[in-house]
């Protein structure tokens, strides 16, 4: 059996210290599978840290457009949907540290079938600029849509 730890060099988080926006190179986005209800889809953004980095904060929403496939479609900024997004109580985004053992998530939703009852297009991945970043990623996930929204990172 291989046991996993952590890195050497990551450093533990103290909830006392004060802690910087992230930046694009400490973090790391990958996608849960594509979950499906009548005629929605969503995905499920991870968000964590990168090996190594120092404990960051994320604020706010990622902006999300479609990847390989067409037409390209960009996420609409939702506080929440059918299938995630804020709790009814709160219109405020929260800020969500990631650390060694804490990480972000965000939700995006998308429209499967058109308003004529059509099957929407197929996409490969999705193009992912985590908030307060200026770096896209690019996450492998297929998902149909028509359109989509993204809902706001909470700790997950």
């Amino acid at each position: 059996a291989t046991v996993l730890t952590p890195p050497v060099w990551a450093v533990p988080f103290d909830a006392g210290e004060e802690v910087a926006p992230c930046r694009a190179d400490q973090i790391a986005v990958s996608a849960s599978p594509t979950q499906g209800a009548v005629g929605h889809r969503s995905v499920t953004l991870v968000f964590t840290l990168a090996g190594g980095a120092v404990p960051c904060t994320l604020t706010g929403y990622p902006e999300v457009d479609s990847g390989a496939g067409s037409p390209s479609i960009h996420a609409e900024l939702t506080l929440r949907g059918d299938m995630g997004g804020l709790p009814a109580t709160s219109d405020v985004p929260p800020t969500v540290t990631l650390s060694l053992t804490e990480q972000a998530q965000a939700v995006v939703e998308a429209i499967a079938v058109s308003d004529g009852g059509d099957q929407c297009p197929t996409y490969t991945d999705l193009r992912v600029n985590p908030p307060g970043t200026v770096f896209v990623f690019t996450v492998p996930v297929t998902v149909d849509a028509c359109h989509l929204q993204v809902h706001p990172v909470i700790a997950g």
